[in-house]
């Protein structure tokens, strides 16, 4: 089978590179990728937005499947496009994507059909969004309605913040994006991602992650796309996992298909987990996270072309009985630009010659023996990076490298993680340092 992935970052990277050990795969095409993707598939230059072209590119090239693990082409309707000419492709319609695209209809949605989420208000004009906001106590969430890159969203503390935030989206800084603005409640506890893969009709769960959004350590400074992820979470027991599968999944996978929106295609659930253990949703995705996609499908013991494809068919079928999933934990670090997510450089060499260097025993906080260190095993996935005329692997993006690591403990996998970030040479790095420590509480 040829298989095309939509999409150039790290998220797409990994679907790639789990693609590429099907047996059923003979060729993978990427629209338009990256560096890293290039070791594994043909990346071809057309921008994800191109419904058109990526349509001619699956006719020429006999594309068996594509995959599409991006927002904006969602958005705009490729699902609906490609069916139109008769072409296999995994992801939901543009209606059905509504649940991402609108944050306004995600939670009307759920008002309809009981599905719980923070109490809110939605607005299309400045004054009464700013004279609503004074009227809440702080902290309170500001939320454009559209797609924004991840960047859409502001936990504002004070009535200061949520006034700079109101502005900013009426004033154009997240595009169309902000000519809605939605203001929530703010809710407390510990942040899951949980993903589910859906046929329409059913569900299966993947292993549970936890995202680091913002962009300094103990979440401070500006949101991003995602400084890091490690999985799975320890407080998501099997029982949780049934309350959100009963509570929240299944009834937007009916709720979909009773408004004549079939949902198919991975359902992201980002979920507030209060001290209760009542799960509420924070945000809908209509395909995965990134970077919860670089610890998710390494700990999936399954053939994601067969997953997708039972998913094109309607039928779920033995993957109803549940995901099997391999032991152990993974972990990935997001190597950032300096100044993203706001200014950052591009064409910046990275060196990855010192990832070879022997690794010494770990001494200090958290002391761990060379042994255990070995057993693990690192994935550098690639966001933003190309290649220069001279043929150097440079930065291309904000985001430039998802450095994975898998081991039997989350400890080991953090262990190995940040010891191959201090080997990538990359000047103006930065990464959090603190990603996976909630994990470990």
């Amino acid at each position: 089978m040829n298989v095309l992935v939509v999409g150039s970052g790290g998220r797409e990277h990994a679907i790639c590179w789990k693609l590429n050990q099907s047996s059923h795969v003979t060729h993978i095409f990427c629209a338009p990728g990256n560096a890293g993707i290039a070791e594994i598939a043909t990346c071809v230059p057309i921008k994800p937005t191109d419904i058109t072209k990526l349509a001619e590119l699956a006719i020429a090239q006999k594309i068996d499947l594509t995959i599409v693990s991006m927002d904006e082409p969602l958005s705009l309707g490729i699902v609906d496009h490609f069916k139109e000419k008769r072409l296999r492709i995994f992801g939901p319609t543009k209606n059905a994507s509504q649940l991402e695209w609108s944050k306004y209809f995600a939670k009307e949605f759920m008002l309809r059909h009981r599905i719980p989420t923070a109490s809110y208000a939605c607005f299309d004009q400045r004054d009464f969004a700013l004279a609503y906001a004074k009227s809440q106590d702080p902290p309170i969430v500001i939320k454009a309605d559209g797609l924004a890159l991840g960047k859409g969203v502001t936990v504002a503390k004070s009535l200061e913040e949520a006034k700079i935030a109101i502005h900013d989206c009426f004033d154009g800084k997240h595009g169309q994006a902000g000519q809605k603005v939605l203001i929530e409640e703010f809710m407390k506890g510990q942040e899951v991602s949980i993903f589910a893969i859906s046929d329409g009709k059913d569900a299966a769960i993947l292993v549970p992650a936890q995202d680091y959004k913002r962009l300094l350590e103990n979440d401070e400074g500006p949101n991003t796309g995602g400084m890091g992820a490690y999985a799975p979470v320890p407080f998501v027991n099997m029982q949780l996992l049934g309350k959100i599968k009963e509570e929240i999944i299944i009834p937007t996978i009916t709720g979909m298909a009773s408004e004549g929106m079939s949902y198919q295609g991975i359902l992201y659930c980002g979920l507030m987990i209060n001290e209760k253990g009542e799960p509420k949703v924070v945000e809908f995705n209509s395909r995965f996270g990134d970077p919860e996609a670089q610890v998710v499908l390494p700990l999936l013991d399954e053939d994601l072309f067969e997953l997708c494809w039972a998913v094109t068919e309607g039928d779920l079928g033995k993957f109803k009985e549940g995901l099997h999933r391999l032991d152990g934990s993974a972990l990935c670090v997001v190597i950032a630009s300096k100044g993203y997510p706001i200014n950052y450089e591009k064409g910046i060499p990275i060196d990855f010659s010192r990832l070879n260097e022997p690794i010494e025993v770990v001494s200090g906080k958290n002391p761990q023996t060379l042994e255990s260190i070995l057993k693990a095993k690192g994935i550098i996935f690639h966001a933003g990076t190309a290649r220069d005329s001279d043929g150097r692997l440079v930065s291309n993006g904000g985001r430039v490298l998802g450095v994975t690591a898998v081991s039997d403990g989350l400890l080991d996998a953090q262990v190995l993680a940040y010891k191959l970030c201090e080997r990538i040479d990359f000047e103006g790095k930065t990464y959090r340092k603190d990603i996976g420590d909630k994990g470990m509480v």
